[in-house]
Formats: structure tokens, C-alpha cells, sequence
């Protein structure tokens, strides 16, 4: 009987790391089309405020068998001990939002967003980017969301040719167990020491943002990381929720003195934007070693020890205010 337990546990694992080798960043509607109903695979619609949609947009419409997250209420970011907004939540918690939804650890999930927007597809790979940081691999993002989805039209009945369904999805929780990878998460000091090593920080957010122009309503001032490079979120997608090709990704790069490999770390005002550049810098370039910065500027400018450049008031921080802050 023991032979038998561990060859099932066996079977089991082998399943599920065959279905993390197969899982590549990014699938497309025909890939979609083709696994819809086979079993393993978990279509995640994660339509939400962000995108201008709502539960009520999920229910009306969706993929056959997906099932639907609150990106923003069901516990994927939480507000930390120091206050800064939409931070990773704990281990326990997103066992938990996961589990909820009836995703086991050998499932491949499949984040499926509005695709109307760079911020709207930021939804889908802050979430891609928390599944990596628990130990899930399996796991990919439908490119073009919904929207490329729906996007082909029968010409007599005026309504999509991809199968949908109405309604609501539920399947049953069960136990999802993580594994925290404690190498993908940067935190304060971590950043400061980058910036003042001068290794190469990237600033997602749009350029207004960057030269100090704007801010984020919870930044505590306007302005960048000082040494920051800029690429701005709205760059790494067209037509809303497609992700630019790979050539195309890395002249886009070359634009802004970026460069694809190495240590690099994204950032933006609370980690939404960033990993839509920590996605394209390691998912789709393969730049291992991409990071995110979680707390980004929210957490960066509230503290008044960390320098900020803001070009619109001719600022400039000192790598010495770094220095201390990390000895």
C-alpha cells in the first residue's frame, strides 16, 4: 500500500511539473480555444474596476469554465504595517484566495483580462507575478484578453464566433500550499542599495509621473528613484492588451538606454505597473534576473531619508543619502 501511495504522489508531481514546463508566459486565443473543458487547466477571468469592467461583465460573458476574481477586494494585495497600499499579501492569505477558488498546485491557470489597457493588463501580470512568487509556474496569461477573444464576429448574428458562456463559475475550494520565494521580493533597503551601486532601476510609470509633472494621490512627493530610466507601461502593449513582440520589446528598450539582460529592477507607484515591465523584462526578453519593487514610490517617497529627482522642480537626489540609509 505504501508502494502504491508514493507512486500515486509520484504521478502527481510528475503531472504537475509536466504542466509547468508547458506553461509559457503567454498563450493565444487558438491555445484557449483548444483547451477549453480539459482538465487542468483554470481559466481565470480577472475583469475588474481597474479595466472599467465588473462581476456583472464576467457573468454576462465569459470563457466556458472560467471562474472570476476581485483582483482588488479577494486578497491579492494588502495594506502593509507601515501603511503603503497594495502590498503582497501574506503567504497564509493568498493560500487562502487561492484555495477559495478551487485552484489546486498542480492546476495550469490561465489569467484571462479585459485587454483594453496597459493598466487593465498590469491586473493580469501582478497577479502572474504573485502566483511566480509563491512557487506556482504553471501559469500563463491569455494575450489580448477578452478582447482578443471576442474580437472575431459573425457577420449574420453580430455576436463573437469563440464560444462563451453565461453565468457563474464556481469550483470547490480546496487547499492550495505555497512556497515563498524570498528571491523575487525587494523591499526598501534592497532598492536603495541598487541605486546607489548605480545597477539599472526602471520606472514604469508614464513619463509625467517620472519628471515629477504628477504623482500618484498616495505618493508623498512627485518625482523619481535618482537614477531611475524611464520606460512607461503604456510602451509594452498595443491595441490595449497586446504585448508587443520581442524584437519590437527590445528596440523599445534601446530607446530608453535600457538594457535586456542583467540586474534590473522595476518599479512604479504600488507594484501594478512594474510587473507589467518585470513581465516583459523576464518573460518575455528572458532577463533572469528582473525584479520588482513592490512598494515602489508610495512606500519610497513617504519615507523623508530617500532622495527623489523630480525634474519639474530641479531636484536631484545624492547617492550619499543611500549610502547611509543602508549601512
Amino acid at each position: 500500500m505504501k508502494k502504491l501511495i508514493a507512486s500515486l504522489f509520484a504521478l502527481v508531481v510528475i503531472a504537475g511539473a509536466a504542466r509547468a514546463e508547458t506553461a509559457t508566459p503567454l498563450v493565444s486565443v487558438d491555445w484557449v480555444k483548444a483547451h477549453i473543458g480539459k482538465p487542468g487547466i483554470v481559466f481565470l477571468d480577472v475583469r475588474g474596476e481597474l479595466a472599467g469592467a465588473s462581476k456583472a461583465d464576467y457573468v454576462e460573458a465569459h470563457i466556458p469554465g472560467a471562474i472570476w476574481t476581485n483582483y482588488l477586494k479577494d486578497g491579492w494585495r494588502t495594506q502593509d504595517g507601515n501603511g503603503t497600499i497594495a502590498q503582497l499579501s501574506t503567504v497564509a492569505t493568498l493560500e487562502t484566495t487561492i484555495g477559495d477558488l478551487g485552484i489546486e498546485n498542480e492546476d495550469h491557470v490561465v489569467i484571462v483580462p479585459a485587454g483594453r489597457s496597459a493598466l487593465d493588463m498590469g491586473t493580469a501580470t501582478r497577479i502572474y507575478w504573485t502566483f511566480k512568487v509563491v512557487g506556482h509556474d504553471a501559469v500563463s496569461i491569455l494575450d489580448g484578453g477578452m478582447r482578443a477573444y471576442t474580437a472575431e464576429i459573425d457577420e449574420k448574428t453580430k455576436q463573437p464566433v469563440n464560444p462563451l458562456e453565461r453565468g457563474e463559475v464556481k469550483l470547490d475550494p480546496t487547499i492550495f500550499s505555497a512556497e515563498l520565494r524570498e528571491d523575487m521580493l525587494v523591499n526598501k533597503t534592497d532598492m536603495a542599495a541598487a541605486a546607489a551601486a548605480g545597477d539599472v532601476i526602471v520606472d514604469n510609470r508614464p513619463q509625467e509621473q517620472f519628471l515629477g509633472i504628477s504623482k500618484h494621490s498616495k505618493a508623498k512627493r512627485a518625482g523619481t528613484i535618482p537614477g531611475a530610466r524611464n520606460l512607461p507601461e503604456a510602451w509594452l502593449t498595443r491595441n490595449g492588451g497586446e504585448f508587443r513582440d520581442r524584437e519590437t520589446i527590445a528596440k523599445l528598450y534601446a530607446m530608453a538606454g535600457i538594457p535586456t539582460g542583467g540586474t534590473q529592477i522595476s518599479f512604479c507607484n504600488t507594484g501594478h505597473w512594474a510587473s507589467l515591465g518585470w513581465f516583459v523584462s523576464r518573460e518575455i526578453l528572458g532577463n533572469n534576473d528582473a525584479k520588482m519593487y513592490d512598494g515602489s514610490m508610495v512606500e519610497w517617497s513617504a519615507d523623508p531619508k530617500l532622495p527623489v529627482d523630480s525634474a519639474l522642480e530641479g531636484q536631484r537626489g545624492t547617492s550619499n543619502n543611500l549610502t547611509q540609509l543602508i549601512q
